[in-house]
C-alpha cells in the first residue's frame, strides 16, 4: 500500500474502533432475548461480561502478533472474528451457550485483537500529540454505540431478533475489514517535519525501546496497570447500572433514564478526548491526579445527590473520568516504555483491567443487592480511590533515561530523520 497521510490513519482508526465499540450496545438485547428465549437478566449479562473479559485477555496476543505480522493482517482478522462473532449469533436461538461462544468468546477475541491496533499505529504516527492521538482513537471505541444502538433497535423491530444479529455481525465486519486495510506503522526513524519534544515532554520519557519482558521487569508497569484497573473498577460500577441508579436515586422514568444513558456514551468519548488533551498539556501523572481527585470528591458525595439534573450532570463527569483513563494510558506506557512494542506491553495491561472490569460491576451490583441501596458500594469506591491517590504522585519514568538538561532540543530521544511522510 502506498504512503498515506497521517491524518488519513487517523481516521480509519478512529471507524475501526466505532465498529469495534458497538459491543457497548449490547444493553438493547437485554429485554427482547428475555422475552424471547425466558433467559435472565444474569444469564444475559453474562454475555456482555465474557466479551469483556476476552476483550482484555486477548489484546496482548494482537500486540505480540503485531510485531510479527504488523497491524494490517491483525486489524482484518481481528474485524472478521468481530463481525462473525455476532454474525454467527445469529445461530442462537434456544442456545444460550452458543450465544456464549459466538458474541462472547469468538467476538470478544476479535475485539481485543482489533483494539490495540490503532492505538499502537497512532501513537508512532504522532509522537507529537500521543495523548490527544490516543484519546481520538478510544473515543470512537466509546462512541460507537451512538451509531449501532438505534440501528440495532430499529432492525429488532423491522428484521427480527436474530436476523438482527446477522446485519449487524456482516456491516461490522465490513466496516471493521476496510478500515484495518488502512492501518499501517510509519517508517524506521520517521518524526513529523520540525518537531522536537519540549523540555516537559521530555522529562517524562524513557531514552529508549522497552522490550515487553523489560517492561515487565519495572514497578512502573504495574503502577499504571494498577492505575487503570481501579479506574475502570470505580467507572464501569456507575455505567453498568446508570439506568437504576436514575430511576432510584433521581427518582427518573425508565424512558428518562435511557436517554440519559445515551448521553453518558457521550461523556464517555469526550472523556477520553478531553483528558488525554489534558496530559498532554500537563503530563500523564499529572492529568491521572487530577481525574482521580475529582472521582475522589464525587464519589464520597454521590449517595446524597437526589435532584435529577445534578444527578446526571456529577454522573456525566464521572463517566469522562472512566473514559478518560483509556485515552491517557496508551500514551502513558509510550512513553515511559517507548513506543516500539507499546502494542504488547500496553496489551498484556489489558488482561488485569479485564478482571477488573468483570469484578467491579459485579461487587457494586452484589452491595446493592444485599444493602437497599449504593451508600456501602460507593464508599469503597471512595475510599480505594483515595488510597490510589498516591500512585500518580509516586510514579515516574524507569530508572536509565537521561534527563531533561541532557538533551537541550530533544533531539536524542526522537530520531532527527527528515520527514518522509506527508503531515
Amino acid at each position: 500500500m502506498p504512503k498515506l497521510n497521517r491524518w488519513w490513519i487517523a481516521i480509519a482508526g478512529v471507524c475501526l474502533q466505532m465498529a469495534l465499540g458497538s459491543a457497548y450496545a449490547w444493553s438493547v438485547f437485554r429485554i427482547p432475548l428475555s422475552r424471547e428465549f425466558g433467559w435472565s437478566i444474569t444469564q444475559i449479562t453474562w454475555i456482555f461480561l465474557i466479551s469483556w473479559f476476552f476483550l482484555g485477555s486477548s489484546t496482548v496476543v494482537g500486540g505480540l502478533w503485531m510485531k510479527r505480522k504488523g497491524p494490517r493482517v491483525v486489524a482484518m482478522t481481528a474485524g472478521l472474528l468481530w463481525g462473525g462473532g455476532v454474525f454467527l449469533s445469529s445461530f442462537s436461538a434456544h442456545r444460550l451457550w452458543w450465544l456464549y461462544v459466538t458474541y462472547g468468546v469468538i467476538g470478544g477475541i476479535g475485539l481485543g485483537m482489533g483494539y490495540i491496533v490503532p492505538i499502537t499505529v497512532l501513537v508512532k504516527w504522532f509522537p507529537d500529540r500521543r495523548g490527544l492521538i490516543t484519546g481520538i482513537a478510544v473515543a470512537g471505541f466509546g462512541a460507537g454505540a451512538l451509531f449501532s444502538a438505534p440501528a440495532a433497535g430499529w432492525l429488532i423491530l423491522h428484521v427480527g431478533l436474530m436476523p438482527t444479529f446477522a446485519y449487524l455481525g456482516a456491516a461490522y465486519a465490513l466496516v471493521a475489514i476496510a478500515s484495518g486495510a488502512f492501518m499501517q506503522n510509519p517508517p524506521d526513524g520517521w518524526t513529523p517535519r520540525g518537531w522536537r519534544p519540549s523540555a516537559a515532554q521530555i522529562s517524562q520519557r524513557c531514552d529508549r525501546d522497552y522490550t515487553l519482558g523489560e517492561a515487565l521487569g519495572t514497578w512502573q508497569w504495574w503502577a499504571i496497570c494498577f492505575l487503570m484497573s481501579i479506574n475502570t473498577m470505580s467507572g464501569l460500577s456507575i455505567v453498568t447500572q446508570a439506568s437504576p441508579i436514575f430511576q432510584e436515586m433521581g427518582k427518573a422514568t425508565a424512558a428518562t433514564a435511557a436517554f440519559l444513558v445515551g448521553i453518558m456514551a457521550l461523556g464517555n468519548g469526550a472523556g477520553r478526548i478531553f483528558w488525554s488533551w489534558v496530559s498532554d498539556l500537563t503530563t500523564r501523572k499529572a492529568a491521572f491526579f487530577m481525574m482521580y481527585l475529582v472521582e475522589v470528591a464525587l464519589f464520597w458525595t454521590y449517595h446524597s445527590i437526589h435532584s435529577l439534573p445534578l444527578l446526571a450532570v456529577i454522573t456525566f463527569i464521572l463517566v469522562m473520568c472512566y473514559g478518560g483513563a483509556y485515552g491517557i494510558t496508551p500514551a502513558f506506557a509510550a512513553d515511559y516504555f517507548g513506543p516500539r512494542d507499546v502494542g504488547s506491553i500496553f496489551g498484556l495491561m489489558m488482561l488485569p483491567w479485564a478482571f477488573a472490569a468483570v469484578f467491579g460491576p459485579l461487587l457494586f451490583a452484589y452491595l446493592r443487592q444485599i444493602n437497599g441501596n449504593y451508600t456501602q458500594a460507593l464508599y469503597l469506591i471512595a475510599g480505594t480511590m483515595t488510597a490510589a491517590l498516591i500512585l500518580p504522585i509516586l510514579i515516574h519514568p524507569p530508572l536509565g533515561r537521561k534527563d531533561a538538561d541532557e538533551h537541550p532540543a530533544g533531539a536524542a530521544l526522537e530520531t532527527e530523520a527528515e520527514a518522509i511522510a506527508p503531515e
